[in-house]
Protein backbone atom coordinates (compact mmCIF):
# COMPACT_ATOMS: atom_id res chain seq x y z
CA UNK A 1 0.00 0.00 0.00
CA UNK A 2 2.66 2.27 0.77
CA UNK A 3 4.08 1.86 -2.63
CA UNK A 4 0.79 2.85 -4.12
CA UNK A 5 0.79 5.95 -1.94
CA UNK A 6 4.05 6.79 -2.96
CA UNK A 7 3.21 5.95 -6.82
CA UNK A 8 0.96 8.49 -7.08
CA UNK A 9 2.82 11.60 -4.95
CA UNK A 10 5.03 11.07 -7.98
CA UNK A 11 2.42 11.39 -10.32
CA UNK A 12 0.94 14.26 -8.83
CA UNK A 13 4.01 15.53 -8.55
CA UNK A 14 5.18 15.33 -12.58
CA UNK A 15 1.11 16.74 -13.04
CA UNK A 16 2.69 19.88 -10.82
CA UNK A 17 5.40 20.12 -12.36
CA UNK A 18 4.26 19.90 -15.82
CA UNK A 19 1.54 22.77 -14.85
CA UNK A 20 4.53 24.62 -13.91
CA UNK A 21 5.99 24.55 -16.91
CA UNK A 22 2.93 24.83 -18.88
CA UNK A 23 2.81 27.95 -17.13
CA UNK A 24 6.14 29.11 -17.81
CA UNK A 25 5.80 29.00 -21.01
CA UNK A 26 3.06 30.94 -21.58
CA UNK A 27 4.39 33.65 -19.30
CA UNK A 28 7.62 33.11 -21.76
CA UNK A 29 5.64 33.75 -24.80
CA UNK A 30 3.79 36.75 -23.27
CA UNK A 31 7.25 38.23 -22.63
CA UNK A 32 8.62 37.30 -26.28
CA UNK A 33 5.18 39.46 -27.72
CA UNK A 34 6.37 42.33 -25.94
CA UNK A 35 9.07 42.76 -27.55
CA UNK A 36 7.64 43.56 -30.67
CA UNK A 37 5.08 46.27 -29.07
CA UNK A 38 4.85 49.88 -29.76
CA UNK A 39 3.37 52.02 -27.09
CA UNK A 40 2.00 55.07 -28.48
CA UNK A 41 1.45 58.00 -26.85
CA UNK A 42 0.33 60.92 -26.99
CA UNK A 43 3.35 63.03 -26.69
CA UNK A 44 3.89 64.83 -29.54
CA UNK A 45 6.46 62.28 -31.06
CA UNK A 46 6.16 62.73 -34.71
CA UNK A 47 3.84 60.76 -37.11
CA UNK A 48 6.62 59.19 -38.95
CA UNK A 49 8.89 58.17 -35.66
CA UNK A 50 6.40 55.57 -35.34
CA UNK A 51 5.85 54.53 -39.04
CA UNK A 52 10.30 53.68 -39.29
CA UNK A 53 9.83 51.78 -35.75
CA UNK A 54 7.49 49.67 -36.83
CA UNK A 55 9.13 49.38 -39.90
CA UNK A 56 12.14 48.17 -38.29
CA UNK A 57 10.33 46.08 -35.57
CA UNK A 58 8.66 44.01 -38.76
CA UNK A 59 12.23 43.70 -39.80
CA UNK A 60 13.66 42.06 -36.43
CA UNK A 61 10.15 40.09 -36.12
CA UNK A 62 7.24 38.72 -37.98
CA UNK A 63 4.62 40.84 -36.48
CA UNK A 64 4.38 44.41 -34.50
CA UNK A 65 1.39 45.35 -32.20
CA UNK A 66 0.36 48.59 -31.97
CA UNK A 67 -0.89 50.08 -28.82
CA UNK A 68 -2.37 53.19 -27.72
CA UNK A 69 -5.25 54.22 -25.06
CA UNK A 70 -7.38 57.88 -25.91
CA UNK A 71 -6.67 60.04 -27.89
CA UNK A 72 -3.53 58.25 -29.26
CA UNK A 73 -5.63 55.99 -31.09
CA UNK A 74 -5.77 58.06 -33.82
CA UNK A 75 -2.23 58.16 -34.66
CA UNK A 76 -1.82 54.34 -33.68
CA UNK A 77 -4.87 53.70 -36.74
CA UNK A 78 -2.85 56.03 -39.22
CA UNK A 79 0.25 54.90 -38.55
CA UNK A 80 -1.45 51.17 -39.38
CA UNK A 81 -2.62 52.34 -42.44
CA UNK A 82 0.68 54.24 -43.85
CA UNK A 83 2.13 50.83 -43.37
CA UNK A 84 -0.74 48.56 -44.86
CA UNK A 85 -1.19 51.20 -47.82
CA UNK A 86 2.49 51.22 -48.62
CA UNK A 87 2.31 47.35 -48.81
CA UNK A 88 4.79 47.03 -46.34
CA UNK A 89 1.91 45.16 -43.83
CA UNK A 90 -0.95 42.93 -43.36
CA UNK A 91 -3.47 43.41 -40.60
CA UNK A 92 -4.05 40.39 -38.39
CA UNK A 93 -5.77 41.03 -35.56
CA UNK A 94 -8.00 44.87 -33.73
CA UNK A 95 -8.48 44.62 -30.31
CA UNK A 96 -10.52 47.75 -28.81
CA UNK A 97 -11.66 47.76 -24.93
CA UNK A 98 -12.08 50.45 -21.82
CA UNK A 99 -9.84 50.13 -19.65
CA UNK A 100 -9.64 52.58 -16.26
CA UNK A 101 -6.69 54.70 -15.33
CA UNK A 102 -5.85 56.47 -12.42
CA UNK A 103 -6.16 60.20 -13.08
CA UNK A 104 -4.79 62.54 -9.72
CA UNK A 105 -7.07 65.64 -10.54
CA UNK A 106 -10.41 63.29 -11.51
CA UNK A 107 -9.74 59.77 -9.59
CA UNK A 108 -10.87 56.89 -11.82
CA UNK A 109 -11.43 57.56 -15.48
CA UNK A 110 -12.37 55.42 -18.07
CA UNK A 111 -10.26 55.22 -21.71
CA UNK A 112 -10.79 53.41 -24.95
CA UNK A 113 -7.86 51.55 -25.65
CA UNK A 114 -6.93 49.73 -29.29
CA UNK A 115 -4.56 47.42 -30.34
CA UNK A 116 -3.26 46.40 -33.63
CA UNK A 117 -1.37 43.57 -34.97
CA UNK A 118 0.34 43.87 -38.22
CA UNK A 119 1.93 41.05 -40.00
CA UNK A 120 5.18 41.39 -42.47
CA UNK A 121 3.52 41.60 -46.18
CA UNK A 122 4.55 38.67 -48.69
CA UNK A 123 6.46 41.78 -50.70
CA UNK A 124 8.21 43.14 -47.14
CA UNK A 125 11.68 42.56 -47.70
CA UNK A 126 11.62 43.79 -51.60
CA UNK A 127 9.65 46.83 -50.57
CA UNK A 128 12.61 47.54 -47.29
CA UNK A 129 15.16 46.79 -49.78
CA UNK A 130 14.42 48.66 -52.84
CA UNK A 131 14.05 51.81 -50.06
CA UNK A 132 17.25 51.47 -49.35
CA UNK A 133 18.66 51.33 -52.58
CA UNK A 134 17.16 54.66 -53.19
CA UNK A 135 18.46 55.94 -49.97
CA UNK A 136 22.22 54.33 -51.04
CA UNK A 137 21.88 55.99 -54.53
CA UNK A 138 20.87 59.39 -53.31
CA UNK A 139 23.73 59.41 -50.57
CA UNK A 140 26.27 58.47 -53.46
CA UNK A 141 24.80 61.33 -55.31
CA UNK A 142 25.00 64.35 -52.46
CA UNK A 143 28.43 62.78 -52.09
CA UNK A 144 29.26 64.05 -55.95
CA UNK A 145 28.13 67.21 -55.78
Amino acid sequence: MARCVSERERERGAMEEMSEGVANIKLYEEAQNKKNRIQVSNTKKPLFFYVNLAKRYLQQYEEVELSALGMAIATVVTVAEILKNNGLAVEKKIWTSTVYIRDETRGRVQKAKVEIVLGKSAQFNELMEAVLNEENVAEDGDEQT
